[in-house]
């Protein structure tokens, strides 16, 4: 009973986008988008620059508010919930620039990004209980785990300020990781990588998902997206021009006019 109940809810949906709108006055930046995502899933969003690639995911993580359509996620409508709303739910995101606590070590950042997940009262943390003390171990134990999944154990005690770029992406992702997420939306996170790093992102984002954590992928990086995506949606103008396998999709003329041009 439990291995087909476990298998019923993996073929469910997590998230369902249907139809959703995105109108800036007179500006429609999103149109009529529609598309899900399974448990441990990895999905690709992608498109030429002003297609709504980034109004898209501020739309699905709560940072926008839809004009129109819907947005499921784990079985119930998150329209109206902002960002700081949808995170305790399991649904979290990196952004395109590197949004770190400068004054913080990386361990820190980490521990600082998992506050939705304590369950112990404010106050029992400043009385210093003995629950709240064995949570402080467990959340401390849990940020040192996941800087060693995403490669970064040897900078914990540094300032975010002083590590590498490439490394502050990698901060951004086990920061997301700290909330407990069932999804992860990743903006451009190969953004200023070189070859080697992207390499080691591909394996990370094949780790994330193989914990049991599905992973949205909006990327200008070509190479990255037919590497690591089961499927992958295509936008043009705020639009969806097309779904489907990495080979689906690179064989697509629609796609290929949209990127190259219709004389190509």
């Amino acid at each position: 009973m439990e291995t087909t109940l476990g298998s019923k809810q993996m073929s469910e949906p997590l998230l369902v986008i249907d139809g959703i709108d995105k109108n800036f006055g007179g500006v429609q930046a999103v149109k009529g988008l529609s598309f899900s995502i399974k448990p441990a899933e990895v999905i690709g969003l992608i498109g030429p620059n002003g297609s709504g690639k980034s109004t898209s995911v501020n739309l699905i993580s709560g940072t926008l508010p839809v004009s129109a359509g819907s947005i499921q996620f784990a079985g119930r409508s998150v329209n109206a919930l902002n960002i700081s709303e949808r995170v305790p739910l399991g649904l979290t995101r990196t952004f395109q620039t590197t949004a770190l606590f400068a004054e913080c070590t990386v361990l820190e950042q980490v521990l600082t990004a998992g506050h939705t997940s304590f369950v112990t009262a404010p106050w029992a943390a400043v009385l210093r209980t003995k629950a709240a003390r064995e949570e402080e171990a467990r959340q401390r134990a849990k940020a040192h785990e996941l800087l060693q999944f995403v490669g970064l154990a040897d900078v914990a005690d540094q300032l975010t300020s002083a590590i590498s770029s490439a490394q502050q992406r990698l901060l951004m992702i086990a920061s997301a990781l700290a909330s407990d997420p069932k999804l992860v939306l990743l903006d451009e996170p190969a953004a200023g990588m070189v070859a080697k790093e992207r390499k080691e992102l591909s394996r990370l984002i094949m780790g994330i998902r193989d914990r049991g954590i599905a992973v949205l992928v909006i990327e200008h990086h070509m190479g990255l997206i037919m590497e690591v995506c089961e499927r992958i949606v295509v936008l043009n103008f705020g639009q969806k021009i097309a779904e489907g396998t990495p080979a689906e999709i690179r064989a697509n003329p629609a796609v290929i006019d949209a990127y190259l041009g219709g004389a190509h």
